[in-house]
């Protein structure tokens, strides 16, 4: 194959015959541009996202309506704000009645320490159906001034914050100095940063913390680690606001002290709130660890908007050294599944004042007390429980509580925790199903919901019309509200063009577009020679996988593509080999944090590339708009069920090596093929599981032709996990009585192009060769 790739024009001579060396595709400019384009495209894409985030506190204020009047006012102009926070946390989920069980047994007593001022008792709570709060709980032994529930960070336990065991020095025993002077105080155990229980011994271990471990599934199915134990607090206040009249606070340290913020920011119910050891300028969110990760935190928050959710409510924000965590642990021998980077360390005090001083631009004076103090000993608790209404100092006893338990097992309790959040996570990637089918089919066509077992049923729904019509909302839903849709117009495609292959069928083009600042798409252009003048031929975008480049679906017989766009290009087929943004791996991995960050992944970046590819495909002599399909191999089908459903200028799809239960590929921790057990840590999108799967998907495709290409040893997924899914969409397409247009061949290969029922699909569908005249 005569071919020259990535060098300066001048050097095609040498390859290319004399009249082809520096030819151009007609009415684009010549390419100029040498060196890796994928990775100058991968790094122009991360620039445009980082310069997105960059502008997020300028932009995020159109979103605030604050009206300071009165009180009343107030909290009704941020009822908005408040509600998409506790949406993007996670908050969902309803909490029935709380009952503080105070448990033991002989060797460990419920009662576990008592003093001259308070006694401790180990308790835990119910939160949601399966998932229960554990901690301490410290009473007074005399007047009892109010309640406080606090939180210490995530690698401290209750013991070590209340001086029943070393790791916390005394001035920062928050829950301790509380407690001897007045306040009722719940401290619950968090999630730590430790692994032993993360993975499932029977299948694998990982090296993921727990928080990690938890968000990562969570994350799909719209919740958060954060979310899970903000709704372990608002349970403890639940119980506090029943039995103890007063003012109810929360403080926190490092990751309790993010909670605190949050559960302060979501729960009005909360007076006042103390935050040590976290708050700060947060644009760069994206470089802290995953389970901090937000969907679209910084599109309306930063630290000094959620401060303004508190407000008129009190805040202490105590500057003190951060936990400090320098990357994912260590991989354990035998453990797979890497953590995901991401690192800790304490701001300069100028950067969190600076912060702390932006609350007073979206406030008026006065309008909420607040206080910034260095450290989180007396100075800071007196402030914040001043604004719990107890103005006076609060010494700090010579006399440590000693622990009278004897064989407590703080590592099972910890691990009691994880298993109650991963087996109720995992209980709804079980129940996904309905869940979705509820969310989008059900509603669309109620038919469905209640179809009679009938062996001789005639099922005539909606038109396929009156359902694509139906199903835009849920295209918009799930273009930005699941993938994320950037904003700005795209530019004039701007093509520009260099000839790279000279074969006996077929000449190719390398191509750019324009997408927007510093933004290009790259692909190769197959044009057959036997195009006629003013004839119009189908296109096919032939997709590579991860890692993959245009190059190998055209060149090499690679055993996984085959050539594949070379041969459609030899029987006759336009053909578009697009480059996508899953090459280069730490690059595209932290592209998609990044862009999490402001409601956007990197698909939001690839939508874009194809939308630009589809406008100056529809505006080539050659090529007929309307008969545009698309074929893409493993992330090349991944992008075959995004793309698509969403673009609708895509005539047809076909999804090789990729279609599966995407919920359960993603979220399960009981399926080995899961990504839960690999290094893929940014591929969820934020509640996919619980309103998109790829049956889903391919209903946002229908009615146009849908094809699924399936080895049987592909590892990707299982048989049963892709017929099972694919049977939805067969069913769905033949309610409709288009039953025709979609199909699914298994082979009995790999991950792999198979080219055979799919080159049928593509020349049935996309008509080419064009049928004859009829008579």
């Amino acid at each position: 194959m005569k071919r020259i790739a990535l060098l300066t024009a001048a050097s095609l001579a040498l390859v290319l015959p004399a009249e082809a060396a520096g030819a151009i595709l007609p009415g684009t400019q010549p390419l100029t541009r040498t060196g890796d384009l994928s990775a100058q495209m991968h790094e122009a894409a991360t620039r445009d996202i980082e310069a997105r985030i960059a502008d997020a506190p300028r932009t995020r204020a159109a979103r605030w309506k604050r009206d300071a009047s009165s009180r009343e006012a107030y909290e009704q102009s941020v009822e908005e704000n408040r509600a998409r926070f506790r949406g993007i946390i996670g908050l969902g989920d309803g909490r029935g009645p709380v009952v503080m069980e105070r448990f033991g047994d002989e060797e460990n007593p419920a009662l576990v320490a008592e003093t001259k001022t308070l006694r401790i008792s180990q308790v835990r709570w119910p939160v949601l159906t399966g998932v229960t709060g554990e901690g301490l709980l410290l009473e007074p032994l005399g007047t009892v001034r109010g309640a406080v529930v606090v939180l210490p960070d995530a690698d401290q336990t209750p013991e070590q914050a209340v001086g029943l065991a070393p790791g916390v020095a005394a001035e920062s025993q928050m829950a301790r100095r509380l407690a001897e002077n007045g306040f009722v105080v719940v401290v619950p155990v968090l999630l730590d940063r430790s692994t032993s229980g993360s993975g499932d011994a029977s299948l694998v271990m990982t090296n993921q913390p727990h928080r990690e471990w938890i968000h990562r599934q969570a994350y799909m199915m719209g919740r958060t680690v954060i979310g899970c134990e903000v709704q372990k607090v608002q349970a403890a206040v639940d119980w506090l606001e029943k039995r103890h009249a007063g003012k109810i606070g929360v403080a926190g340290y490092g990751e309790g002290g993010l909670l605190a913020f949050y559960a302060a920011a979501a729960d009005p119910r909360i007076s006042a709130a103390l935050v040590s050891g976290y708050f700060k300028w947060r644009q760069q969110t994206a470089e802290e660890p995953l389970y901090r990760e937000v969907w679209g935190l910084l599109r309306e928050f930063g630290d000094a908007e959620i401060a303004t959710l508190i407000a008129p409510r009190g805040l202490i924000v105590a500057y003190r050294e951060e936990p400090r965590v320098d990357g994912p642990p260590p991989a354990l021998k035998g453990s797979k599944g890497q953590a995901a980077p991401g690192r800790l360390s304490t701001p300069p005090f100028a950067e969190v004042e600076a912060e702390f001083a932006r609350i007073g631009t979206l406030l008026p004076p006065g309008f909420q007390a607040r206080q910034l103090v260095r450290g989180d000993g007396a100075e800071a608790v007196a402030a914040f429980a001043k604004m719990l209404g107890h103005d006076s100092p609060l010494p700090l006893s010579a006399e440590p509580p000693t622990d009278r338990r004897r064989a407590f097992d703080i590592a099972g309790r910890q691990l009691r925790q994880v298993r109650e959040l991963n087996d109720t996570i995992q209980l709804l990637v079980r129940n996904s199903d309905r869940t979705r089918d509820a969310f989008f089919l059900h509603k669309l066509v109620p038919e469905l919901a209640s179809v009679p077992w009938n062996y001789h049923l005639t099922f005539p729904p909606k038109s396929p019309d009156a359902f694509v019509s139906a199903a835009k909302d849920y295209r918009r839903m799930f273009w930005e509200d699941i993938l994320g849709k950037l904003d700005g117009p795209l530019p004039p495609p701007n093509p520009h063009t260099r000839q790279i292959f000279e074969e006996a069928k077929f000449t190719g083009y390398e191509v750019t577009l324009d997408t927007g600042g510093e933004g290009f798409a790259w692909g190769v252009l197959l044009l057959p020679k036997n195009i006629k003048p003013g004839e119009r031929r189908p296109v096919v975008v032939c997709q590579h996988g991860r890692n993959g480049l245009p190059s190998e679906t055209i060149e090499g017989d690679k055993p996984a593509y085959r050539n594949f766009a070379a041969r459609l290009a030899e029987r006759g087929f336009i053909v578009l080999a697009p480059h996508n943004l899953y090459r280069h791996e730490p690059t595209y991995r932290m592209l998609a944090r990044k862009a999490h960050t402001i409601g956007a992944t990197h698909w939001s970046v690839i939508l874009r590339h194809h939308q630009q590819w589809l406008a100056w495909l529809g505006s080539l002599p050659q090529v007929d708009a309307k008969r545009i399909g698309f074929y893409g191999l493993s992330f090349g089908g991944e992008s075959a069920m995004r793309l698509p459903s969403l673009l609708e200028g895509y005539a047809l799809s076909i999804c090789s090596g990729d279609f599966n239960d995407w919920t359960r590929k993603v979220a399960s921790t009981r399926d080995r093929k899961s990504f839960m057990f690999t290094d893929e840590w940014e591929i969820a999108c934020f509640n996919m599981g619980s309103t998109f799967s790829y049956a889903e998907l391919s209903y946002l495709i229908f009615p146009r032709p849908f094809m699924v290409e399936r080895g049987h040893h592909d590892g990707v997924a299982l048989d049963p996990w892709v017929a099972s899914e694919y049977a939805k969409t067969r069913y769905f397409y033949d309610q409709f009585g288009l039953g025709e247009k979609t199909a699914i061949e298994f082979f009995n290969g790999g991950h792999t192009i198979n080219a055979q029922g799919t080159f049928d699909f593509l020349h049935q569908h996309l008509q080419w060769p064009a049928p004859s005249p009829q008579p």
